[in-house]
């Protein structure tokens, strides 16, 4: 218990990173199930919660797509029930704007796009554009996603001049 409380206190963990921990220390397979039991009942370990959090997080400092998203909780292991679970759910409107968090895929593009650019204009070059949608893939949005966050920047650029 003692060991999942101090590797709990960076963080909210998953199930499954909390039980590799346990099983790194060598506890015995009986503690472990009892000691991730007892954290469960006690509310420190929760997937949903924690697929909730990461999302979040993601959201505010680091925006992602889905899919990108949803690859880093699986290397977590959280369950693919969770992340289905959650997959239609979205944040309120207000919650969202009380934190400034983008609320839809195209928010978060246009998000990792602005931060990405740090102030400077889009390229004028095609090959430039292609870079940028390079970036917005790796980070992973979905094609239609990043051809629309492009369309919108360039129009905002006209808009401005």
């Amino acid at each position: 218990m003692e060991i999942a409380a101090h590797f709990l206190g960076a963080r909210p963990r998953t199930r499954r990173e909390l039980e590799l921990r346990l099983r790194r220390s060598r506890a015995a397979d009986e503690v472990i199930a009892a000691t991730l039991e007892r954290l469960e009942a006690l509310g420190l370990v929760d997937d949903v919660a924690f697929a909730r959090w990461w999302a979040e997080q993601r959201d505010r400092h680091a925006p992602r797509g889905r899919r990108m998203v949803e690859a880093e909780l699986r290397q977590r292991g959280v369950p693919r029930e969770v992340m289905e679970r959650l997959r239609g759910e979205e944040l309120a409107a207000p919650a969202l704007e009380a934190v400034a968090i983008p609320g839809s895929e195209g928010e978060r593009a246009a998000v990792a796009l602005a931060r990405h650019l740090k102030g400077r204009s889009l390229p004028d070059d095609q090959k430039g554009l292609q870079r940028l949608g390079a970036f917005l893939m790796r980070r992973g949005f979905d094609p239609e996603t990043v051809r629309s966050t492009l369309r919108a920047a360039g129009r905002d650029e006209v808009d401005e001049a």
